[in-house]
């Protein structure tokens, strides 16, 4: 189209050229010649393919190629996030993903606590210590959880882990014991059940919202491991420093590690023989 009267006519890119005066005899010229349009490739694009004549072996002229993801395991495919307990006896999990360790096709650890003392709940006692799981006849069932983190921790449980057995809300808290998960999560059938303490409206046979472990006695520890000695390992450069229950007091059932497992289990033993180890975690 013409322009109109008035308007400047665009200049020629020769024009454009001259107004910059002589060119070098070496410059290149601004004009893209035909020969790299034919080579250029769009900035964000990926380079074209290209086939080896001798080889016949198709090749990339990109080398930033990536490793194929090594696929999550069934325990890093749960959410983990922090949340506080709300007071159930058996209730509140809290796992954080950067304390996952990977066992391998060893089990995972845990700490789970409850009540040894007599508590009235709508009229029924909530209590349940180590001595009420060594004389179950069968598996116990970890029932009253009811919140999003503690069900997610309790599914990502699987059968041969291994727990603390923790006494709390009582004149001496403390690990007591250990416990095995003899069967992974299914339905919480206390959340049927009006007149259970943690009955939930909202949980229903056709949408159950929460689950149990069941789990089984292993030891009973003739010293149990109080509170106030677990917190003498918590010091910063302690062996217990990062430990899940140690930060999250109120935390009815966390993660523990392997070393921590480990090292827990030289400060008693079930004959009450074990030689307790120094602050920084090694035997003086």
């Amino acid at each position: 189209m013409a322009p109109s009267k008035g308007q400047k006519r665009p200049a020629a890119q020769a024009d454009i050229d001259a107004e910059d005066g002589p060119r070098p005899r070496n410059q290149p010229s601004s004009k893209t010649p035909p020969s790299a349009k034919k080579n250029f490739v769009k900035k964000g694009t990926a380079r074209p393919v290209k086939k080896n004549a001798k080889s016949n072996i198709t090749t990339s002229s990109s080398r930033n190629t990536k490793p194929a993801a090594k696929p999550a395991s069934r325990r890093e495919s749960f959410a983990r996030v922090s949340i506080s307990d709300d007071g159930n006896h058996k209730g509140g999990v809290v796992s954080n993903e950067d304390d996952v360790e990977d066992n391998g096709d060893g089990p995972s650890y845990w700490l789970m606590k409850a009540e040894p003392d007599s508590r009235i709940e709508k009229g029924k006692d909530v209590k349940f210590s180590i001595d009420d799981l060594k004389e179950a006849s069968e598996p116990e069932a970890w029932d009253g959880v009811r919140n999003a983190a503690a069900r997610n921790n309790m599914r990502s449980m699987m059968q041969g882990d291994m727990a603390f057995f923790y006494h709390s809300n009582c004149k001496s808290p403390g690990i007591v014991g250990t416990m095995e998960i003899v069967r992974e999560h299914s339905v919480d059938e206390s959340a049927f059940d009006n007149e259970h303490p943690y009955y939930d409206e909202k949980s229903t046979r056709d949408k159950p919202k929460w689950c149990v472990v069941h789990v089984e006695f292993r030891r009973k520890f003739h010293d149990p491991v109080t509170l106030k000695e677990l917190q003498r390992y918590a010091k910063p450069g302690g062996i217990l420093e990062n430990m899940q229950t140690l930060k999250m007091a109120r935390l009815s059932v966390s993660r523990v590690s392997k070393k921590e497992w480990e090292f827990i289990h030289t400060l008693t033993d079930s004959d009450g023989q074990g030689a307790p180890p120094t602050t920084n975690g090694t035997n003086s």
